[in-house]
């Protein structure tokens, strides 16, 4: 467990800078979620909740408990006040009304999600700040509660790109309209089966992804193709980013969705993997070529009696955030993940932060990098595969 600090420095002097390439860098700007006013989304094409012991059954959608509400936004505010004690600039999202009823000239949804995971909008490569296209209709309003941000990122830094992506149609062509009506009782070969051909829920209509779909190391982008990200949003971040080598991945997970609990930077040369999604023979082998170390994370300890209205899996415990390459936030119930990062040197900061997991995610998901010290780096000299 690390010190506490008491006083916070005074970072107000410091200009505001756009600048990340990748999650382990010292980090002196972020932006931290809110759970104020979060939603269990209304069932639509891309995503269905069910959740008949705690309320919110097949087709039903609301207001996440007030009682939730309280104790994540705390935590969160917590984790807030906890980095500007170590000097970090922290903004937060505006949150709107998510249970209003949306829509465009071509659908209309009766209820939109919430602003804690931040991640899944935001990726911030270098100095610029790009908005995702998102892929479910509940979250195609969702960049309203980061414009204030953004615009006020902008106006501090006149080197700043502030970029968003081709705002999606979502019409039903963008979807395997009865994806889910099967998906779930499919044996776990075919599921993997239909991971590894990318037949999922997205159509290739246009390109869709999540920016929680991309892992940053350097000049390499690591784009998973997921149940929000599909090819065509791949090859939209592929052309988008020409100076970089932006690759698509994928891994023996039978509900891909998002890709920082799989495949986790930790520093440069060491990489933590969840064993139970292993990434394909090609990827694994151009890390090993590049002298990088695969650690397999331990099995997760908090997670044996998942949160109420819970959508994220157990391996949300390797949703870490990195201070710097040696210090690592870990969710406070993790000891054993805890224990296995300080064998490799890391200073551990204990969060609690377990009741934020209803809501979106844990460390990683609730924040976006706005400004870490560094620069562009290859970290990869050598090719093998299509890598």
């Amino acid at each position: 467990m690390t010190e506490q600090r008491t006083t916070a420095p005074d970072i107000s002097a410091r200009p505001v800078r756009v600048n990340s390439w990748n999650g382990w860098d010292p980090l002196r700007h972020v932006i931290v979620g809110r759970a104020e006013g979060t939603v269990v989304q209304a069932p639509e094409h891309a995503v269905r909740r069910d959740y008949p012991d705690d309320g919110f059954p097949m087709g039903t959608y609301g207001p996440m408990p007030a009682d939730m509400v309280a104790e994540a936004e705390q935590q969160l505010d917590d984790f807030a006040e906890m980095l500007r004690r170590r000097g970090i600039r922290v903004d937060r999202p505006t949150p709107i009304d998510f249970t209003r009823q949306v829509g465009t000239p071509e659908w209309t949804h009766e209820s939109m999600f919430g602003c804690m995971p931040p991640r899944d909008l935001l990726l911030t490569v270098g100095n610029e700040v790009l908005e995702a296209t998102m892929s479910y209709r509940s979250r195609w309003f969702e960049y309203l509660c980061y414009r204030p941000v953004l615009q006020s990122l902008f106006d501090a830094d006149d080197r700043m790109r502030w970029e968003a992506a081709p705002k999606p149609r979502l019409t039903d062509a963008s979807y395997k309209t009865g994806f889910w009506d099967t998906y779930n009782e499919l044996p776990t070969e075919e599921q993997l089966a239909r991971v590894r051909d990318y037949d999922l829920v997205l159509t290739e209509a246009e390109p869709l992804f999540d920016a929680a779909d991309v892992a940053r190391f350097g000049k390499d982008l690591f784009v998973q193709l997921s149940f929000v990200t599909n090819k065509s949003g791949y090859e939209w971040l592929r052309r988008h980013y020409p100076d970089h080598r932006v690759h698509a991945v994928t891994s023996t997970n039978t509900h891909p969705l998002h890709i920082d609990a799989t495949w986790v930077p930790l520093r440069p040369g060491l990489v933590l993997h969840c064993g139970e999604r292993l990434a394909d023979a090609e990827l694994m082998e151009f890390f090993k070529l590049n002298d990088w170390e695969i650690v397999e994370a331990v099995q997760p300890a908090s997670w044996d009696h998942p949160p109420k209205l819970s959508f994220c899996s157990p391996w949300l415990a390797g949703n870490m955030l990195n201070l710097d390459a040696n210090t690592l936030c870990v969710e406070e119930n993790e000891v054993r993940l805890a224990d296995q990062l300080s064998s490799y040197g890391f200073e551990i900061v204990p969060v609690p932060f377990r009741a934020v997991g209803p809501f979106g995610g844990g460390l990683h998901c609730a924040t976006v990098d706005i400004e870490r010290e560094g620069t562009l780096e290859d970290y990869f000299p050598h090719r093998y595969g299509r890598f």
